[in-house]
C-alpha cells in the first residue's frame, strides 16, 4: 500500500521505463529510482524544503542535488506527462533556476569600483563642469 505522497504501483509501472539508471544505461544503475521519485513527489505534493525530507527516503543533499540533474535532463517532463494530471502537481515550476542568493549579495553597491578618466590626469576639469567655467571665466 503507498503512503499519501508516493506512487502507486500502477504509476509506478508506467513511470519506471522513462527514468535514466536502468540496466544497460550509461553510468551508475539505479537501485532506488522508486524511493527516489517517491521522496521528490513528497517535496512538489507538500511544499516543504529538501532539509524537511523524511529519513525513509535518505540524504536531502543528495536528493535534491539529484533532482536538480534530472531537471536538467528533462527527465521531470517525462514523468510528469506520463503521471497524467494530478491537481497536486499542476502547479510545479521545474526548472530549478531558484537559488538562494549569499546575503552578502543583498544590498551594497556591487560590481567594479569606478573608473578614473584619463583626461582627469591631464589637468582638465570635470566633464560636467562648460568650458567657460572651468577656465575661470563666467
Amino acid at each position: 500500500m503507498a503512503r499519501r505522497f508516493e506512487m502507486t504501483d500502477a504509476e509506478w509501472e508506467r513511470v519506471a521505463p522513462l527514468l535514466p539508471g536502468k540496466e544497460g544505461d550509461p553510468g551508475r544503475t539505479a537501485a532506488d529510482n522508486r524511493l527516489f521519485v517517491d521522496a521528490a513527489l513528497w517535496v512538489l505534493r507538500t511544499g516543504a524544503s529538501w532539509r524537511d525530507l523524511p529519513a525513509r527516503f535518505g540524504d536531502p543533499g543528495t536528493a535534491r542535488k539529484r533532482f536538480s540533474r534530472w531537471c536538467a535532463k528533462g527527465v521531470w517532463s517525462r514523468v510528469l506527462a506520463a503521471l497524467g494530471p494530478d491537481p497536486d502537481l499542476e502547479a510545479v515550476l521545474l526548472d530549478s533556476t531558484i537559488i538562494r542568493a549569499h546575503p552578502h549579495a543583498a544590498g551594497g553597491k556591487g560590481g567594479r569600483g569606478r573608473k578614473a578618466s584619463a583626461a582627469a590626469g591631464a589637468g582638465s576639469g570635470p566633464s560636467s563642469t562648460s568650458r567657460s567655467t572651468a577656465a575661470g571665466g563666467r
